[in-house]
């Protein structure tokens, strides 16, 4: 029910703007807690940030704080992740994910999640 896109190959110090968008209608984003995910080649998945329902807080990891964006086009049922000063530690398949309890709140933990895309190749490499 989620779909992400934007993603592909940058050179380092670059930016990437990735969509997380609904695949069918009546799946509105805006009523759930998004968040997006990603996972290195031999590595485990980890949180990058995610948004929340209510007043749209956000959070973000360590690894990307002050880098990376998180925002929601609730017109076109949309969230965002905006990244730039992309680094090869980027790399990686991206998802995002939706939590219909993350009203006040977002996880940082896959299990907080219900609904999953697919993912997006992000490759940082000169």
């Amino acid at each position: 029910q989620l779909v992400e896109s934007g993603g592909g190959l940058v050179r380092p110090g670059g930016s990437l703007r990735l969509s997380c968008a609904a695949s069918g209608s009546g799946f509105t984003l805006s009523y759930y807690a998004i968040g997006w995910f990603r996972q290195a080649p031999g590595k485990e998945r980890e949180d990058v940030s995610c948004i929340t329902s209510s007043d749209g807080s956000t959070f973000y990891a360590n690894s990307v704080k002050g880098r990376f964006t998180i925002s929601r086009d609730k017109a076109n049922n949309t969230v965002f992740l905006e990244m730039s000063r992309l680094a090869p530690e980027d790399t990686g398949v991206y998802y995002c994910a939706a939590d219909p309890s993350g009203i006040y709140s977002c996880s940082a933990y896959e299990s907080g999640y219900t609904y999953w895309g697919h993912g997006t190749q992000v490759t940082v490499s000169s």
